[in-house]
């Protein structure tokens, strides 16, 4: 794959991570568990990219956190928060919108 090639492919999947990320944290889940989570259902995200964006999610509120130190080794569950749903839902309503776009523009068929 070509470096233009991987560009573009990289732009199309950034803010689809979000979305991943904010559907699969409805059920409260820590770092790594997502990662793999993600990469299973094709999303492959490195680490060093998922980790500020779960923080920077947190940050505008759209996922709360809270530390499970009941294991030897402490882990910060995040879940999608009440803003985040919402968010969640209108980015799924606007992909819904633009996969029939696309699709229809491939088919020829405008809505």
């Amino acid at each position: 794959m070509d470096e233009t090639t991987a560009q573009h492919l990289q732009e199309l999947r950034r803010g689809t991570v979000v979305l991943a990320c904010l559907v699969t944290l409805e059920r409260p889940g820590y770092g790594y568990a997502l990662l793999e989570t993600l990469a299973d259902a094709g999303f492959a995200v490195d680490a060093n990219t998922l980790y500020p964006l779960l923080r920077r999610l947190e940050r505008q509120g759209l996922l709360v956190s809270e530390w499970n130190t009941d294991d030897a080794r402490p882990r910060k569950f995040y879940r999608t928060s009440p803003a985040g749903r919402d968010l969640a839902g209108l980015l799924r309503r606007d992909w819904d919108a633009l996969h029939t776009a696309i699709t229809d523009l491939t088919e020829g068929e405008p809505s």
